[in-house]
């Protein structure tokens, strides 16, 4: 590590136990590792809630003239894996998980969804230590700029959902996705196509499945380039 944990704690504003942030930082293949000790998986639940009803909350709040279905699309891209990603790379925080020797030799510390998982369990680390109030105002300052950022918002988007509605609204046919995998299991690569009705419109891939997916539905949207999203 070149930082330390109090700098991390720095950057996120709060302070925590060295316990619970270990905790808030051991991923479940360091875990099998070392004689199944407890993961960040419990932890990560309950910092998803926490985001979700966060931001939430703020775009109620902030955005009293947009309609239900547009809140849903804002609040879906800033809690994405993505927008998580994102804010854990600013933070330095992939230096700091806990990993186990498969991930590490395959760059588990710059995974996405290992590190969104992380920056959701480290919310939760927070709501145990000091509350839902400083919880709720971590997440704000670390999240909340991403309400307002049209281009954060762009990158975040949810691919699938505008792929999905935009393929209904023109009878373009049922949207699949065809998924293949390749490479060992603890380095496991997804590519993803993206067909409707029977034509194949994107590609994509990444290290799950719902990553190959979001990646193909994004890059379908702007092969059919459509009005731009709103923001």
């Amino acid at each position: 590590m070149t930082s330390s944990p109090e700098d991390l704690m720095k950057r996120l504003g709060v302070t925590l136990d060295a316990e619970t942030l270990r905790l808030a930082l051991t991923h479940r293949s360091y875990a099998y590792e070392n004689g199944g000790i407890p993961t960040n998986e419990r932890l990560e639940f309950l910092g998803d809630s926490i985001l979700g009803f966060s931001v939430t909350d703020a775009l109620y709040r902030d955005y009293p003239d947009l309609p239900e279905g547009e809140l849903a699309k804002r609040r879906s891209a800033v809690v994405s894996t993505r927008a998580l990603a994102g804010v854990a790379r600013q933070l330095g925080v992939g230096e700091h998980i806990y990993l186990g020797q498969g991930e590490k030799r395959t760059n588990g510390m710059d995974k996405a969804s290992i590190l969104a998982d992380t920056m959701e369990a480290l919310i939760g680390a927070c709501y145990l230590n000091h509350g839902i109030d400083v919880a709720r105002d971590m997440v704000m300052r670390l999240m909340g700029p991403l309400l307002t950022d049209a281009a954060a918002l762009g990158a975040a988007t949810d691919w699938k959902t505008y792929i999905q509605e935009y393929a209904a609204s023109r009878q373009l046919g049922p949207v699949l996705y065809e998924v293949t995998g390749s490479g060992p299991d603890h380095a496991r690569v997804f590519q993803a196509v993206l067909m409707m009705g029977g034509t194949a419109y994107g590609t994509g891939h990444g290290n799950s499945k719902k990553e190959a997916e979001q990646e193909a539905a994004g890059d379908a949207w702007r092969h059919l380039n459509p009005a731009p999203v709103e923001s």
